[in-house]
């Protein structure tokens, strides 16, 4: 049944499209032959729930495949892993009649004891933007809608709905936007979701300056803008803000709201007509094709990319691959109950789930070599001191211990953040006391966010951290252990030695329903690159089963604010892998503060022994530029940049220096400006120090370049120098010299 116009709806039947027609569902307008769409929850996989609704993943949902969330895919570095799980949800939510799945996630992981961490890619906007575009391409291209979230400044869990997150526009605009300003502009996503929390003081639901002014004036957003799951307190105001559709309902109450406000005049009937049009537009019959998934393939599929996921942090005497060991002792809760996701409204009703253990066994059988296993601790803390005698009991007659390790899935789900960094206490007690007689011990770990490994990191040979795999990350860690596959990924959020070390340690998560977004753009790897500080393994670390070299940095000018990067990768080991190159910036130049480095490019490339491959990266105007306040755009200045090509973000292995001409801006005077900026203003300047020289010089001998007498009269605002000259600099006169710049540009 084809649509009518708009035009053919009265405000009422407009007004009722703005609302969800359920938990998980739009409006319907039979008369009108509008129908509903259906919404489900699912940044890894698909959470439709056909009996019982919640938000919360309380109630049962369909069965669907879980593929590695996206703490796991941000810690691949690669798009084509992103791409993958993107194309096969796009299949498996049109099998179960799905038109938006909800996701993916792009804030940023300010915390390391984030709640929600598991489900945002990165602590950069750069990783995280990449790879969320590379998804929302794919999963569009298969015939479903994304919706982009939580838009914005929704990094934590405490307080979430009413906490307000004060920060600066320059941090909003480098770091927490950045990201979902790249999926925008760069794959035009179905709906962008606002969060439940306050920006600047202001409910994003009722945010005019984000919704329209930035959303859509400055970044050219043509979609949908849909709530959070009761994220809307006033709906005529979140309307005027450039809130389209609010979720879920029913909602008879809001829609009433709605048409009174339009019939008093608080809301102007257009804007009704706009959103309805935006809702209409995510209501297209057509574009539903059936799909029937093949769920063994992506089981298969979720197997493969998981081990891209996986991140081999330590590997002291070659420890791993597992291929001497006679025996190994398995250890660990997590080892026959996998953790494999996190808590909450993206908690997926699994199609199947490999066993780390029983995996583990099948490698074991096939090379001869003898495995036990002994639980070692329960998460429920249980027994405690006999789980742990047993296991350390049999970890002494064990050729190698595989200690299963993590956070119980209690601790790392929404609506809550994590109160501490390091392990269970019991499961530091058991590591080091396996590890006291183990001859070797390998800690593989599933964990949503980072964790402290200092209590017990000296003590074992090899770490392997998994994060959270999804349902194949059994299969992925047994092929990883035993050298059916090459680890390749990296860490997408610095590991710190101490939760104090942080740079948001003072400020997480608030208080009195406010957060200070105190570090400004040294977010992770950016302040401890930018102090100097130590940290356990850097954003960027990982290790592999082979051996690279890069060699050959060539970096070319392109233009007056891009530049161009290739190097050589060689494969210098025996066995096939894959590698991250890593591009950084590092620059001084600016009026504000800069990182000491930032990401500024990356991709991942597979080379066989001995093949070397030339890596070509383009640097666009944003791996320069800054966002400048008083002239509200980004600007590209002009001077020296270093370009490095690092191992990590601690570690540069090339550099270059290169030298732009910028963008050419000029920062904006006025009387407030300070003496020194404008002496050095190109037109301004000169005709000033003429002016001032005689002024100054009859007050004593001290010349205009003096530094001392500088120091003191350049920090001064031009117009306390004007009331100090008691007239003898006229302000129009300098007002007018810089109508005269404007002329001569």
């Amino acid at each position: 049944m084809a649509q009518v116009g708009l035009q053919a709806l009265s405000l009422e039947q407009k007004a009722s499209l703005l609302t969800g027609g359920g938990f998980w569902s739009t409006v319907a307008v039979p008369e009108a032959g509008i129908g509903a769409i259906v919404l489900a929850d699912g940044p890894h996989g698909v959470r439709r729930q056909k009996h019982g609704t919640d938000h919360l993943g309380l109630h049962h949902s369909e069965p669907a495949t879980c593929f590695p969330p996206a703490v796991a895919v941000g810690s691949s570095w690669s798009e084509e892993v992103a791409s993958k799980v993107g194309a096969a949800l796009a299949e498996e939510a049109r099998a179960l009649g799905v038109d938006v799945l909800l996701g993916p996630g792009v804030n940023i992981k300010r915390s390391p004891l984030g709640g929600r961490n598991f489900e945002y890619y990165s602590e950069d906007p750069l990783l995280s933007g990449v790879l969320a575009t590379a998804y929302v391409r794919a999963l569009q291209a298969g015939g479903v809608g994304a919706s982009l979230k939580h838009f914005a400044a929704n990094d934590q869990e405490t307080e979430r709905m009413v906490i307000s997150a004060d920060v600066d526009e320059r941090t909003l605009r480098e770091i927490h936007l950045s990201a979902f300003e790249r999926v925008v502009t760069e794959a035009q996503p179905a709906t962008v979701m606002c969060s439940y929390n306050k920006v600047n003081g202001i409910h994003a639901s009722e945010n005019h300056w984000l919704l329209t002014q930035v959303l859509r004036n400055e970044w050219g957003y043509t979609g949908a803008v849909i709530s959070d799951w009761g994220a809307v307190r006033a709906r005529p105001a979140a309307l005027d803000a450039g809130l389209d559709l609010s979720m879920p309902g029913p909602g008879h109450y809001s829609t009433q709201a709605l048409v009174e406000a339009v019939r008093d005049g608080r809301v102007e009937e257009s804007a009704v007509d706009r959103a309805a049009e935006r809702v209409l537009a995510l209501i297209d019959a057509d574009s539903r094709r059936p799909a029937a998934p093949d769920l063994d393939a992506h089981h298969e599929l979720a197997r493969e990319l998981a081990t891209e996921c996986a991140i081999l942090l330590k590997n002291a005497h070659g420890t791993l691959p597992l291929n001497r060991p006679a025996s190994v002792l398995v250890v660990g809760e997590f080892a026959i109950t996998p953790r494999y996701q996190g808590g909450g409204s993206s908690h997926v009703n699994a199609t199947c789930v490999d066993v780390p253990l029983e995996c583990i066994e099948a490698h074991a059988a096939a090379r001869g070599t003898a495995l036990t296993y002994a639980r070692g601790f329960d998460t429920r803390e249980e027994d405690g001191d006999a789980l742990r005698e047993a296991a350390v009991r049999a970890a002494a007659e064990a050729g190698a211990v595989v200690v299963f390790a993590g956070n119980p899935e209690t601790e790392e789900t929404e609506g809550l953040d994590r109160e501490r960094l390091e392990l269970p206490p019991a499961q530091v007690q058991l590591i080091r006391a396996v590890a006291a007689v183990a001859p070797r011990t390998v800690v593989v770990l599933a964990n949503g966010g980072v964790v402290s490994l200092e209590e017990w990191h000296d003590d074992v040979d090899a770490i392997l951290e998994g994060f959270l795999l999804g349902q194949g990350g059994g299969a992925a860690i047994a092929d990883l252990l035993f050298g059916a596959a090459n680890p390749s990924g990296r860490l997408a959020e610095t590991i710190p030695h101490r939760l104090k070390d942080t740079p948001t340690y003072l400020s997480f998560p608030g208080e009195q329903e406010h957060v200070r977004y105190s570090e400004g753009v040294m977010v992770g790897y950016r302040y401890y690159e930018t102090v100097g500080a130590p940290v356990r393994y850097p954003f960027g670390h990982g290790l592999s089963y082979t051996d690279f070299d890069v060699s050959e940095l060539r970096v070319g000018v392109d233009g007056p604010a891009g530049a161009s990067v290739a190097v050589n990768v060689t494969n210098t080991g025996t066995r096939a892998g894959k590698y991250v190159v890593q591009v950084y910036v590092s620059t001084g130049v600016g009026p504000v503060r800069r990182p000491e480095r930032t990401l500024a490019a990356f991709t991942k490339v597979h080379l066989e022994p001995a093949e070397t491959r030339t890596v070509q990266l383009r640097l666009d105007r944003s791996a320069f530029a800054y966002w400048d306040l008083p002239l509200a755009r980004w600007v590209v200045p002009g001077g020296t940049y270093v370009v490095q090509v690092g191992e990590n973000a601690s570690t540069v292995l090339h550099e270059q220096l290169v030298h732009l001409d910028g963008d050419g801006v000029q920062p904006p005077l006025s009387l407030q400006s300070d003496v020194s900026e404008w002496l050095v203003h190109p037109v301004a300047g000169a005709p000033l120090r003429d002016r001032l020289a005689p002024l100054i010089a009859q007050g004593g001998p001290a010349p205009l370049d003096d530094s001392d007498m500088m120091r003191m009269v350049g920090s001064m605002p031009m117009s306390q120098i004007l009331n100090l000259t008691g007239g003898a600099i006229d302000g129009d006169w300098l007002v007018s010299l810089l109508d005269d710049s404007d002329t001569q540009t």
